[in-house]
């Protein structure tokens, strides 16, 4: 890939929470030239030296390929997280959409693919202790998300025997939040109707601590710089991404000022079940039993071979986006509309 200024740069899904802040770190990158913004719905947003073009993964429609032409890196992104009572409506979108993906990479002779897989690609894994990037990636098997993630790494595994031209660099973050992705992660996970402005610590005078909740998080635009960083190096393979400390029910409590309860997981999934059962909650049981699961990640290799660090601790992060949850914000393309409830 040249190292002259004027990277050419696609990314899927530029509209979401990943995307808006992807876009705008590439759009302030001096070796970019262009951005062009691939989404099922064209925002008005219009940041430096980015382009907008409307394409549904989903649609069966021809692959990508003439928006793929001329560019120096394809940033995947897009990705469905719902209905999550029809898991073959997400599978048509982030298995065999990003399938069609990967297959117009080869085809526009793009030299470089970037892919967002996730943490819940791993295999479950230990909650006291960090692993690394060989950790086995068979997902959960229960949760359609964690399945689909860990698919795609197969996948991306025969891709590379493939078109050894390619350079891949798979990206697994931990959770990703910021302020402007408050309104549509309630959406996602919470439902529309769930109030923001309850989360406020003088409502919640103990927190329920669950056995194996202990999770990882990370800033958005701090994982954006890692997959500028990653466009902008020769890198390849995957690559953890999270901000320390990891977060639980003892992490939380002393940020809402609230005392840990412990709570079975039994009885925490049953309400769980009962609440996606009656179509009240968004996010299922099964990914419930997968985030129990996910191991805590070694972030070293990012560190040592990106030069990547976050910016934000995971405190900062989850501080600005409750705020933002409390205020309903959100940005100014579809999928991140601000919506106050409550």
């Amino acid at each position: 890939m040249s190292s002259e200024p004027g990277r050419r740069v696609v990314v899927t899904g530029a509209t979401g929470n990943v995307g808006t802040s992807v876009v705008r770190v590439l759009s302030e990158d001096p070796e970019v030239g262009s951005v062009l913004g691939l989404a099922r719905r064209l925002p008005h947003w219009s940041p430096p030296k980015t382009v907008w073009a409307a394409v549904d993964l989903a649609a069966e429609r021809p692959r990508p390929v003439k928006e793929f032409q001329g560019a120096d890196a394809v940033i995947h992104l897009a990705w469905a997280f719902q209905p999550t009572h029809d898991p073959a409506v997400t599978w048509r979108t982030n298995v065999l959409g990003s399938i069609r993906v990967f297959q117009a990479v080869a085809e526009a002779k793009v030299p470089v693919l970037v892919h967002a897989s996730s943490v819940g690609a791993y295999s479950p894994g230990p909650k006291g202790h960090t692993v690394d990037e060989s950790w086995p990636t068979h997902g959960w098997p229960g949760a359609a998300y964690c399945r689909e993630k860990a698919y795609l790494e197969r996948v991306l595994d025969t891709f590379e025997r493939e078109h050894p031209e390619v350079r891949v660099v798979r990206m697994r973050p931990a959770f990703l939040f910021k302020r402007q992705s408050a309104s549509e992660q309630r959406r996602i996970f919470g439902g529309r109707f769930l109030p923001g402005p309850a989360a406020r610590p003088d409502l919640l005078p103990f927190l329920p601590s669950i056995p194996g909740l202990r999770v990882q998080a990370l800033h958005t635009d701090d994982a954006a710089r890692a997959y500028r960083l990653a466009v902008d190096s020769e890198v390849r393979g995957a690559f953890n991404l999270a901000a320390e400390p990891p977060v639980d029910a003892e992490l939380l409590g002393e940020m809402f000022g609230a005392r840990p309860v412990r709570l079975p997981r039994t009885a925490a999934r049953s309400a769980v079940a009962a609440a996606w059962g009656l179509r009240l909650l968004p996010a299922s049981p099964h990914l419930f039993d997968a985030v129990l699961r996910l191991p805590l990640m070694d972030c070293t290799r990012a560190h040592a071979e990106l030069g990547w660090q976050p910016h934000h601790t995971a405190t900062e992060v989850l501080e600005e986006f409750l705020l933002g949850l409390r205020r309903g914000e959100g940005e100014e393309t579809e999928p991140m509309r601000g919506r106050k409830v409550g």
